[in-house]
């Protein structure tokens, strides 16, 4: 089953879905990305995980990926991480 594996900064969020059998990242979102760049100017962290969140959960289901383990990379499961957790969910990923 795929990873979803967060990576948080002081100012920005990245995410993937990693398979591990073969070693390949199979979709990705950040804050950096082009397509939420526009967006996230005027939000809140929160916010802009919540952005990410869905992103990812988009591009998870567009490349056939429905369910993943979630690997919040030892960050504790509140705030930005919770948020982007909850969102991906919305999306349609399950975990």
């Amino acid at each position: 089953m795929p990873r979803l594996c967060v990576f948080r900064s002081l100012q920005h969020i990245y995410v993937q879905v990693i398979d591990d059998s073969q070693g390949h990242t199979l979709a990705s979102a950040s804050t950096v990305d082009p397509e939420i760049k526009s967006e996230k100017d005027s939000k809140k962290k929160t916010a802009q995980a919540e952005l990410v969140g869905s992103l990812v959960a988009k591009r998870a289901l567009d490349a056939g990926i429905k369910q993943v383990v979630f690997d919040r990379g030892g960050y504790k499961y509140h705030g930005r991480v919770k948020t982007l957790a909850e969102s991906a969910r919305k999306g349609g990923l399950k975990f």
